[in-house]
């Protein structure tokens, strides 16, 4: 299958050039030439599968040039041994009344990113032996949160290839902060930016656009590469997770063979959420995508609008992995819902860069509001659902989940749709314990790592072990960047 840009469709990339490029030539996001479509009898045949058989199952139409056997391979080191926690590892968690949990955080970071940043690397060093590269891949990271670590232990000492990501100064959790500075390897590199996560991915953007960056990285032996969810080797691991957790719904007798599903989805980037919507254009059986936003609503905006627009306020919230006004991966979307119009997106990603809004037509509008529901919600109701689903039920979730199950409640509400629900799960509670702790009404809270031991004591719910590791680790990265000095630190890693 061929790769093309969503701003220039008759660019053509193999799967391995598109991995290995991150972003076309011309600012676009590489997209497969065409969607393949599952067989009817998919969900049966994948129902009784490990999720490593699945990841095979679903990403061989993806991948010409890649042997079923080399993805066996990749999937099993990925995703098998001691990696995750759970042997399902993307579990499905029954609550009540109809609602189901995919928990994404059984990983070695705790966070939803583990599912395609553990596979990524393997589909990366393939990729540039595929195209005979002989460079050095420089990957370079924006993270709200949990991109930042999940690429940092996906590809620490991975051969040809070199990592460094940026994150916004103070503006994601303690827990998430320490994951990073802490990592471990010889190939990474970790910095703060003064700004928020915006301002780190528009300088992530703006080193890769610039050909001068190009020539002296060329001269020194390196290219430029990309692990946030632009790159098409991260979307597509993240299908899989939406494929699987239907087949354990049918395994499990909690749905018949083809009936519909809604999946809730916390998003800020429109990456998660996007992998659903090409999860459900291959045959999965999925009714409606529910848009979950924190207060950073603009995705809910302009899903009942039509006009995007970052001209807003940014808040720094509870769920900072959502603290995002630039959705990356909605140009893909505008790709698909415009009828693949290469030349409609590239004016809208102009008059974004330009006037930093657009608004879409009405043909497009309405097929937007076709397929998805967007709800948003602060902070203080996020704190409540954190509360009430473990008053309630007894399950403990972190904020961005909270936001899913608040939205999810408001759908329901909104249009009386009773339809089985799949919230998504993207992080361990533990990553955000002063949160939580505050909000199940816990004011006196203890420092550092020792937080976690607290909330493990509060809930009797275990430490997961990567976090407990944490405790008397090492701070290897303190540098902090002006969000107009980002390239500082890229030359200095490839000296």
């Amino acid at each position: 299958m061929n790769y093309l840009s969503t701003r220039e469709k008759d660019l053509r990339m193999s799967a391995a050039q598109a991995i290995v490029k991150g972003l076309a030539p011309d600012g676009g996001l590489l997209t497969p030439a065409v969607l393949p479509r599952l067989p009817a009898s998919a969900m049966e045949t994948m129902k009784d599968m490990s999720y490593q058989q699945r990841v095979v199952y679903m990403l061989n139409s993806f991948l010409d040039g890649f042997s079923s056997s080399e993805l066996t391979a990749y999937a099993s080191s990925a995703y098998g041994g001691q990696k995750f926690s759970h042997p399902d590892v993307a579990p499905v968690h029954k609550l009540d009344h109809g609602a189901y949990c995919l928990e994404l955080w059984h990983g070695p970071t705790c966070a939803f990113k583990d599912m395609a940043l553990q596979m990524l690397p393997h589909l990366l060093s393939a990729s540039l032996n595929k195209c005979d590269e002989k460079k050095t891949a420089c990957i370079l990271v924006a993270t709200s949160g949990d991109t930042g670590k999940a690429a940092l232990e996906g590809f620490r000492d991975v051969d040809k290839t070199k990592i460094l990501v940026f994150y916004p100064k103070d503006g994601v959790s303690d827990i998430q902060e320490l994951q990073m500075v802490t990592q471990e390897g010889g190939n990474v590199g970790v910095c703060a930016v003064t700004g928020n996560f915006d301002d780190a991915q528009t300088g992530v953007k703006r080193i890769f656009s610039s050909q001068g960056m190009a020539v002296e990285l060329e001269e020194r032996g390196y290219f430029l590469s990309s692990a946030n969810s632009i790159n098409w080797g991260r979307v597509l691991p993240q299908i899989v997770y939406y494929a699987s957790a239907y087949c354990d719904l049918l395994k499990k007798g909690e749905v018949d063979r083809g009936q519909e599903i809604n999946i809730c989805v916390p998003t800020g980037n429109f990456g998660n959420i996007l992998a659903a919507y090409y999860a459900r254009e291959m045959g999965v059986p999925i009714k409606k995508l529910i848009c979950a936003s924190n207060q950073n609503n603009v995705l809910t905006d302009f899903i009942n609008t039509g006009i995007y627009d970052r001209n807003r306020t940014f808040y720094n919230t509870i769920s900072p992995s959502m603290d995002i006004l630039i959705s990356s991966n909605l140009e893909r979307m505008l790709f698909e819902l415009s009828g693949r119009d290469d030349k409609l997106v590239r004016d809208y990603m102009a008059q974004l860069g330009e006037h930093g809004s657009y608004r879409v037509g009405t043909a497009i509008r309405s097929k937007l509001q076709q397929l998805f529901y967007a709800g948003c919600c602060d902070d203080r109701q996020t704190m409540e659902t954190i509360a009430k689903m473990w008053k309630e039920q007894e399950y403990l979730i972190d904020p961005h989940t909270a936001v899913a199950f608040h939205v999810l409640e408001a759908y329901r509400a909104d249009t009386g749709d009773e339809t089985p629900a799949v919230v998504v799960s993207t992080a361990s509670p533990f990553k955000f314990c002063s949160s939580v702790l505050t909000a199940l009404g816990v004011r006196e809270q203890r420092s550092g790592v020792d937080i976690l031991e607290q909330l493990a004591e509060i809930t009797g719910v275990p430490v997961p072990a990567p976090l407990a590791r944490l405790k008397n680790r090492h701070r290897r990265f303190t540098q902090v960047v002006e969000k107009d000095d980002m390239a500082s630190p890229v030359l200095d890693m490839l000296k």
